[in-house]
């Protein structure tokens, strides 16, 4: 019932005030992942906002990053630090939706960061990482440029 219940959340939360985006990548305001530096989750192992300093165009979104050497990092290697689904929650990518994110739900797993739509998702989301990343991975495509 309880994951009935979260999933029934991420689905209203994806078509009503908190709407998911027909964009790729998780950009409210038009800035990736609300402006966290993506690079910095594998730096400093915590959520660091970036600044419009530091900012680079990829993937037609706007980046933020923290410093200098942040945003070098993801210049040259862009896939190794943006989050998987284009930062949109992975619970929610593999129930088939695209959902919002908190940056403290953030979580790197065999090299790759994902995010999840709140704490609650997360922890249902870490019952099982594997297989909902792998129905995440199935689900992606048919989703990706759905709002």
């Amino acid at each position: 019932m309880k994951q009935l219940l979260t999933i029934a959340i991420i689905f209203l939360s994806s078509v009503a005030g908190v709407r998911a985006q027909k964009s790729p990548v998780y950009a409210p305001h038009g800035i990736a992942l609300d402006g966290y530096d993506p690079v910095a989750f594998f730096t400093h192992g915590k959520p660091v906002k970036g600044s419009s300093i530091y900012s680079f165009k990829w993937m037609n979104t706007t980046w933020q990053f923290a410093d200098k050497t942040d945003l070098e990092s993801f210049e040259k290697a862009p896939e190794k630090y943006a989050p998987q689904y284009g930062g949109y929650c992975a619970y929610g990518a593999a129930k088939g939706v695209k959902a919002s994110v908190e940056a403290d739900t953030w979580t790197i797993m065999d090299g790759k960061l994902y995010f999840n739509y709140d704490r609650k998702v997360k922890d249902l989301w870490n019952q099982d990482r594997t297989k909902f990343i792998d129905l995440a991975n199935k689900q992606w495509p048919q989703i990706v440029n759905k709002e």
